[in-house]
């Protein structure tokens, strides 16, 4: 029964919240209620008046009312502290599924006062750290605070709602907001760990050369002696820690030929294929050589550089798995 109910009002909820991008917060979408310490203080307040009643206390009326009065004027300047600030979502970065991606939300302040002690966090801890982010946003600026999601598989995922808040400024009252962000976060497959070996490169017709292995397993094709200029990139260390000389990948030698990242050199089922080709391109990229990417009834031509492993990345995570 509670469950239903529960299931119930989040449907409401979510009718009632558009989903949006930028959350402009008016006298309808800001929220009061008293806090325990408000409570606490409506209650001595009411022994004071009985007190006073009782005993005909002038002074005591004084004090009273004048309690009252500063509760009241609390009650205002709580609901003003959220009410007109605009929240604004940046486009959140994609991530590797279990890693925190950091979402980054802006509040605009045009009013002409300084707003004190907002906390933002995400409504249900599923998703998020469940941490509190707090900010002070100055008359006519604006202040950024980042909150942590973490997606616990690859794809596509909706952001949590998040809630503003404030209990400025004497804790008589808590106000609140309730955002749905439109936005989601793509999360690309976690790798392999450790990361497994490459796959050999393949020559192109008319090359015959076969590469040249280390120790190990481990491939040192296309390398050559140090020069002054060539990018740490470049450099073989695992040559180098084992015989201490100095080298570089030969850029010519990798024109010459081609390495794949091929579906059909995996094995396993589909989330350990799409981990460990995940792995291989990253552990292209940090060796700096070019690298094409096979999928069943897709492929990436070979080539290199922050696009293309973000598109890579990118066409791992939306896999039909």
């Amino acid at each position: 029964m509670i469950a239903a109910a529960h299931a119930a009002f989040e449907r409401w909820l979510e009718r009632r919240l558009p989903a949006a991008d930028s959350w402009a917060l008016t006298q309808r979408s800001v929220y009061i209620v008293p806090t325990r310490a408000g409570l606490a203080f409506a209650a001595t307040l009411l022994a004071m008046l009985l007190a006073s009643i009782n005993y005909q206390l002038n002074l005591g009326y004084v004090l009273t009312f004048l309690l009252a009065g500063a509760g009241v004027v609390s009650m205002h300047q709580t609901h003003g502290t959220l009410r007109g600030l605009v929240l604004h979502l940046k486009p959140p970065r994609p991530g590797h599924a279990g890693d925190a991606a950091t979402v980054e939300i802006v509040l605009t302040n045009p009013g002409r006062r300084t707003r004190h002690g907002i906390a933002l966090h995400w409504r249900r801890r599923a998703g998020g750290d469940g941490g509190f982010a707090w900010c002070d946003v100055a008359a006519g600026a604006q202040a950024a605070v980042q909150l942590a999601f973490v997606p616990a598989q690859r794809g596509w995922h909706p952001l949590p709602q998040v809630v503003a808040e404030t209990v400025f400024p004497l804790g008589l009252f808590r106000a609140w907001t309730v955002w749905r962000p439109a936005s989601r976060v793509l999360a690309w497959p976690r790798p392999e760990t450790p990361p497994p070996p490459l796959p050999t490169a393949t020559a192109q017709p008319g090359e015959t050369a076969a590469p040249a292995t280390g120790q190990g397993g481990e491939e040192f094709d296309g390398v050559r002696h140090y020069r002054r200029g060539d990018s740490l990139r470049r450099i073989v260390w695992k040559k180098v820690a084992q015989t201490g000389e100095l080298v570089s990948r030969d850029a010519r030698a990798d024109g010459r030929r081609e390495l794949w990242l091929d579906w059909a050199d995996t094995g396993g089922d589909t989330e350990r294929r799409l981990a460990r080709l995940a792995a291989w391109v990253l552990a292209c990229e940090r060796a700096g050589r070019p690298w094409g990417l096979r999928l069943p009834g897709r492929e990436l031509a070979p080539g290199s550089g922050d696009e293309r492993r973000r598109a890579a990345l990118d066409l791992l995570a939306g896999w039909p798995g």
